[in-house]
């Protein structure tokens, strides 16, 4: 099937590719496209660069998180922690730093240094757990009272990078446990078997599993959207905000308010619908991770706090992808997106700890932030950061806010230059067809002239009126020369392709247009 037979213009009037008038063209276009090949290659292998460089060897970061050991019993178990610790240590599993109990004399203080973060979690041992264990192996009472649940504790926060803690100090705070168990039975086993009671089912249950790992958990975070909180929820509200900019610009495209109203009033309308774009936008993402959190303990207060932090992230992004259309080449845009995105998810797929040092850097990036402070929101003041969270985010934002007003006055310079340009060169254009219409139809030659005027006289006895006759002749090419300055005049302002500083950013087309 030929193609050409549902579009017959497509094949008319091409010239070959071996004319000498093509050559020169196709060597610009062949150039051009290896020029921005390697410009977007370079462009994307960077960022995957960056990307997949966060996540090099993350398991051997583990030991960068700390976690904190108090003893309260200063008994054999405590010691079988030490040894079975000493056989699990290692670049892949957490450091355990171990704090006498004078520093932290009861275990809501423990719960209180993992709650300030000082330690991704902590682990303690409660006050005679050896005694009562030796006390329940030997049966009685004590062995019917015994909890073998009472005995060693961990303490997280699972809203801080869940996936993270899941496996990076969950999983091995219970391997440490379990490992600790064996090395109890083992290195005390000779001493309690002699004692053990074996008439006794409870005595023999407390000797089998000594203890179960209890768990604190200060934010328990177990639903399945937990994953993406911290990837596809900040990329699609940063490609939202990239959308609100561009139905913003055509909005004022549509509406010509750059050569409409003065550039203060310009800049509290842009700012106006903006804040209320990201504020309904906002409220749409923080409804949806309400809706999704089954099982996920958070309140109506922590609903609109988090409404309120999104808002600001996402504002304040606006901001930032209008500076760069403010103030990048228009070509340029795109790569400044693309890269603004990915650097800002970079900065939050993993915490610090197990990343490389340079990563860090994502500490002056908002995405960092506002993960932060929606953790300490999420977990009611457990990840207190905002110290440094906040401001960032305002500086953001204020920054922005200033750029994107100046480049207001800059757009609103450009606009009127190219008003004006436009209205010259359509004034050029009129007086040229005006001028070809009077050469074309203007009637100077003495036959035709004549002739005119014979008629006429010959029609109406002798009485001629050459005036009246050739307004005559010329009434239709007047016409059709009113129609063409219409045309002219009522050509949209979209037709005119701006120079890259007259560009105003991303632009679509609205659903709605203005009924003319």
């Amino acid at each position: 099937m030929k193609l050409g037979k549902f579009y017959p213009r497509a094949r008319q009037q091409r010239p070959s590719i071996h004319d000498p008038a093509v050559r020169p063209r196709r060597l610009a276009l062949l150039k051009a496209a290896i020029i921005n090949l390697l410009l977007l290659q370079f462009l994307f292998l960077g960022l995957f660069c960056y990307l997949f460089g966060s996540l090099f060897q993350q398991t051997g970061h583990i030991h960068n998180i700390n976690i904190l050991f108090v003893d309260y019993d200063g008994g054999a178990i405590g010691n079988a922690v030490r040894s079975a610790y000493t056989q699990l240590a290692s670049t892949g599993f957490p450091t355990l730093i171990e704090r006498p109990a004078l520093f932290y004399p009861d275990p809501s203080s423990v719960v209180g240094a993992v709650c300030d973060i000082d330690y991704w979690a902590a682990l303690y041992v409660t006050p005679n757990a050896s005694n009562l264990l030796s006390a329940a192996v030997a049966g009685g009472s004590a062995a019917a009272s015994y909890n073998n649940s009472d005995v060693m504790t961990m303490v997280w926060n699972e809203a801080r990078y869940p996936t993270v803690v899941d496996s990076a100090v969950s999983d091995n705070l219970k391997a440490l446990a379990e490992a600790a168990r064996v090395v109890y039975t083992q290195a005390d086993g000779k001493q309690i078997i002699p004692t053990l009671n074996t008439s006794d089912t409870a005595a023999l249950a407390a000797f089998s599993n000594p203890w179960v790992l209890s768990s604190v958990n200060l934010q328990p975070t177990t639903q399945g959207s937990r994953l993406i909180y911290n990837t596809l929820v900040i990329i699609l509200i940063l490609i939202q905000e990239f959308f609100f900019l561009g139905y913003v610009n055509g909005l004022y495209q549509q509406f010509q308010l750059y050569t409409s109203l003065y550039p203060h009033r310009i800049a509290i309308v842009r700012q106006m619908i903006s804040g209320t774009y990201t504020f309904i936008g906002s409220l749409c993402t923080t409804g949806a991770i309400w809706a999704f959190r089954h099982g996920w303990h958070v309140g109506g207060s922590q609903f609109v706090i988090s409404w309120m932090a999104l808002w600001l992230f996402a504002h304040l992004n606006f901001l930032v992808l209008d500076v760069f259309t403010i103030w990048l080449p228009p070509p340029y845009v795109p790569m400044a997106l693309i890269s603004w995105i990915a650097m800002n998810v970079t900065s939050i797929l993993l915490p610090f700890e197990l990343s490389p040092a340079f990563y860090r850097v994502g500490y002056a990036l908002p995405a960092h932030s506002i993960f932060n402070v929606m953790i300490d929101i999420w977990s009611r003041g457990c990840n207190p950061q905002l110290y440094y969270a906040l401001p960032v985010l305002f500086v953001y934002e204020v920054v922005g806010l200033i750029l994107s007003t100046l480049g207001v006055y800059r757009r609103s310079h450009y606009a009127m230059i190219k008003k004006e340009v436009d209205e010259k060169s359509m004034q050029d254009r009129i007086e040229a067809m005006v001028l070809e219409r009077q050469s074309q139809y203007h009637i100077d030659e003495p036959g035709q002239e004549e002739e005119i005027e014979t008629s006429e006289t010959d029609q109406e006895g002798g009485e001629a009126a050459p005036r009246q006759r050739r307004g005559t002749a010329t009434t239709q090419p007047d016409e059709e020369l009113m129609e063409m300055i219409r045309r002219e005049i009522s050509r949209p302002q979209a037709e005119r392709v701006p120079t890259s500083r007259e560009s105003t950013g991303p632009c679509f087309n609205l659903p709605f247009k203005e009924k003319e």
